[in-house]
């Protein structure tokens, strides 16, 4: 019975592994004959400033264009738009 569950998780684990990197592929190949496109996001920057007692100070840093890969994955040291613009701010913590 082991044996079986086993061989079942490994082979879910291969199939899982094949799909993911699949899709990696393809999205790089359109990525790439579609000329590498890039757009820009807006993204809103904030700072975490710990204080006395526990507490933190959040303060605006200022708005920012921020490049960003049109693809499903990061390409190009760049996160792709549909996550910036899910996730327009930023956060930095001292």
């Amino acid at each position: 019975m082991m044996r079986w569950l086993a061989r079942w998780f490994f082979r879910l684990f291969l199939a899982l592994a094949v799909v993911s990197l699949a899709a990696y592929v393809v999205d790089w190949a359109v990525y790439a004959l579609r000329g590498s496109p890039k757009s820009v996001v807006a993204v809103s920057r904030f700072m975490g400033i710990p204080l006395k007692g526990n507490k933190e100070e959040y303060d605006y840093l200022n708005t920012v264009q921020t490049p960003c890969a049109v693809a499903l994955f990061p390409h190009g040291g760049l996160d792709p738009c549909w996550h910036l613009r899910r996730n327009p701010n930023e956060w930095e913590n001292l």
